[in-house]
């Protein structure tokens, strides 16, 4: 017979198990971006790297010719992590990339979770790349995006074929926190979700405002 535990599952990500990097949120890539809206793909980027500063995440920040034909990398991801250094690349597979690899070997994770732009080109290369090395991955489906929601929704569904585990930002945030009783994290996590959480941003600044509720009490 199966017997229950107070315990979290051992898929659930935690703040200090994987390595996340972002990848490519530069403005050429975002300007053929149609699978989702410009503003809610910065959204949702943004919710992200809140996230993962706050809860001290490793994170790894890369860009593909910034300076010759890409641009700049999104300020809502760069002002998370001021002062960090992005990796530019050539390679479209950042798993091809050496001086990304490594600082994958130097966070030693064994879980990878990714979000950029392309889904189809620059998220399936390092997923599939990281997935045949033995990794676990995750992928942040709408902190990415393609060129058309085809492309993306293929890319998607190949990289879950081959053992990929998709999430969202708001979902990501969240997992990070599990518990309100984390008291810590409390005003961190909330704080981001009411910024760029939608709705559920929405919600949680009416409840404290016209309740004083919190998802920490009993």
């Amino acid at each position: 017979m199966t017997t229950a535990t107070a315990t979290a599952g051992s898929t659930l990500l935690t703040p200090t198990d994987h390595t996340l990097i972002l990848i490519d949120f530069q403005s050429q890539m975002a300007f053929a971006t149609k699978s989702i809206a410009p503003e809610l793909l910065r959204n949702n980027a943004a919710l992200v790297s809140q996230a993962a500063a706050g809860f001290g995440v490793s994170t790894i920040l890369t860009t593909v010719a910034e300076k010759s034909f890409s641009g700049p990398m999104f300020d809502e991801i760069t002002d998370a992590f001021p002062g960090q250094k992005l990796l530019d690349r050539t390679s479209m597979n950042t798993w091809e990339d050496e001086a990304v690899i490594a600082e994958v070997n130097r966070t030693a994770k064994g879980r990878i979770v990714l979000a950029g732009l392309w889904t189809s080109v620059c998220i399936v290369g390092p997923a599939l790349s990281a997935l045949d090395q033995g990794f676990e991955v995750y992928v942040i489906t709408d902190a990415s995006g393609d060129i058309s929601p085809e492309a993306h929704d293929r890319a998607v569904e190949r990289m879950i074929q081959a053992g990929a585990r998709p999430i969202t930002a708001l979902q990501y945030l969240l997992e990070l926190q599990r518990d309100w009783a984390r008291g810590d994290t409390y005003d961190m996590t909330t704080g981001i979700a009411r910024q760029w959480g939608g709705a559920y941003g929405l919600g949680i600044t009416y409840a404290k405002t016209m309740f004083n509720a919190s998802e920490g009490a009993h």
